[in-house]
């Protein structure tokens, strides 16, 4: 059997990749592994056993990604304005006078039995990654650290309808990303 040390080296990687994805930002993402896997390998105790080691140390790892944003927020607002920001994913497509599309979107089949799947998840996270910078963290911050609102709104000085805007700018987008690289692949079955 493998050392709990030994388990929670094993998963670096994937923390790396978690965490670099949350922050787009190398070096604060291998921070924030760091601290984890140190808060991790100094209280073994706290790992209770109640749910998967993986789960445990995202969970640890969402903290500190938020701590990550909460320091580094001016940092990762600086420079991140690219004219793909400001494009309405609704000009992207094509609708009839009368509002409905000119193409119906494809039968995406049953998408919670999709999401069960692994490669799933890494289309996603393709798709999440080809945000544009502002619309990604974002989303992120939202649907993935599960913040509220409220919370972002305060930390990144955003009134709420600009969070909406974005998120809903940010979803349209995922929704066009899975439509083109995953959904148009799946067998229906």
């Amino acid at each position: 059997m493998t050392s709990y040390e030994q388990q929670v080296a094993d998963l670096r990687d994937y923390l790396y990749k978690f965490a670099r994805m949350q922050l787009r930002n190398d070096a604060w993402a291998e921070d924030a592994v760091s601290e984890t896997l140190l808060a991790a390998l100094a209280k073994p105790q706290s790992f209770a056993q109640r749910s998967q080691l993986k789960t445990w140390l995202v969970g640890i790892l969402k903290h500190k990604v938020v701590d990550a944003l909460r320091h580094h927020g001016r940092e990762v607002t600086a420079g991140s304005n690219s004219e793909d920001d400001d494009t309405d994913p609704l000009e992207l497509m094509s609708f009839k006078a009368d509002g409905h599309f000119t193409e119906a979107p494809a039968d995406w089949g049953n998408p919670e039995q999709q999401t069960q799947s692994r490669q799933f998840f890494e289309v996603l996270e393709a798709c999440a990654d080809k945000l544009p910078a502002v619309q990604g963290r974002l989303f992120l911050m939202r649907e993935w650290l599960e913040l509220s609102s409220e919370e972002i709104c305060k930390e990144l000085n955003l009134t709420p309808t600009n969070l909406y805007v974005q998120l809903h700018r940010a979803r349209l987008r995922l929704r066009e990303c899975l439509a083109m690289n995953w959904f148009q692949h799946v067998e229906a079955p």
